[in-house]
């Protein structure tokens, strides 16, 4: 028996630019070493220059993007990405993260800080499916 997903219709999503996903103080950021060269190289900083001020290491030794003193991101300037472009994977994917598409009701929790879900466009199952996988994956 194949197993419905709450999803299996599509969802809704269109971000609004509200900057609430790049603003949460318990919250981080994960890059790959290859997202931490393109975000060096689009800022014209000498890649460890870059490591030096804007990325720190967890327990795991994986890089993380350093967060303002109010837990905003480093790179949220008047509730836009200053590296839109070369953002890391965690960034592109939002709001499909695993976490987020568990249940029709972790959707709906994500919902009331994001006013982008359930409005606009909507992406299909295999989409859905596409992009939490990359952001499973760090793609």
């Amino acid at each position: 028996m194949k197993r419905k997903f709450f999803y299996q219709g599509g969802l809704r999503f269109s971000c609004t630019e509200c900057g609430q996903c790049c603003s949460h103080p318990d919250g981080y950021v994960s890059l790959s070493e290859n997202e931490a060269s393109s975000i060096a190289n689009f800022l014209d900083m000498a890649e460890e220059e870059f490591l030096q001020s804007a990325v720190n290491f967890d327990d795991d030794r994986l890089l993380r993007l350093n967060s303002a003193e109010n837990g905003d991101c480093i790179f949220l300037r008047n509730n836009r990405c200053t590296i839109y472009p070369v953002r890391p994977s965690q960034c592109r994917t939002f709001p499909f993260w695993p976490e987020n598409l568990k249940s029709a009701y972790r959707w709906k929790i994500t919902a009331q800080s994001c006013p982008g879900i359930n409005q606009g466009t909507l992406h299909t199952f295999e989409e859905i499916k596409r992009r939490m996988n990359s952001a499973d994956n760090g793609d």
